[in-house]
């Protein structure tokens, strides 16, 4: 009896695809953060990836966000955020423990004045991530 490897990326019984990384991504309901999300979603899909959504919303916006991310046949966790913990140290710890190979963070547009400034979240998750760090900005609208 000849035994069959399985296709990268396709599981031993041919059902769902192996996951072969893990993406973190920060969410929040802004407009920067539903652009990291949706961002995360096409790198997920491409890579076969697990997707780690920490998310800084209020607790009636995580069942929306969750059936969301359900329809997506994508696998998933979500963490709540602590407002006893910074945002970017949530992120990298988050990073750290599932081992990712990146996070995705969304940027704000700034004023011009602002431009000169990087976000202190989005610096220190950019200097201290032990892992690649993929910054994407939101739409702008009209």
């Amino acid at each position: 009896m000849s035994q069959t490897t399985p296709a990268a990326g396709v599981s031993d019984d041919g059902g769902a695809p192996l996951v072969t990384s893990v993406i973190v991504v920060g969410y929040s309901s802004a407009p920067e953060g539903r652009a990291a999300l949706s961002r995360a979603l096409d790198e997920a899909r491409i890579r076969n990836s697990k997707l780690v959504v920490v998310h800084a919303s209020p607790d009636e916006e995580i069942a929306a966000l969750s059936a969301e991310l359900a329809t997506t046949g994508i696998p998933h966790s979500i963490l709540a955020g602590d407002a006893a913990i910074e945002p970017a140290e949530q992120l990298i710890n988050a990073a750290e423990a599932e081992g990712a190979d990146f996070i995705i963070i969304g940027l704000r547009r700034r004023s011009p004045v602002g431009k000169r400034l990087l976000g202190t979240n989005a610096q220190r998750i950019l200097l201290d991530a032990s892992c690649p760090v993929l910054a994407v900005k939101a739409e702008v609208n009209g």
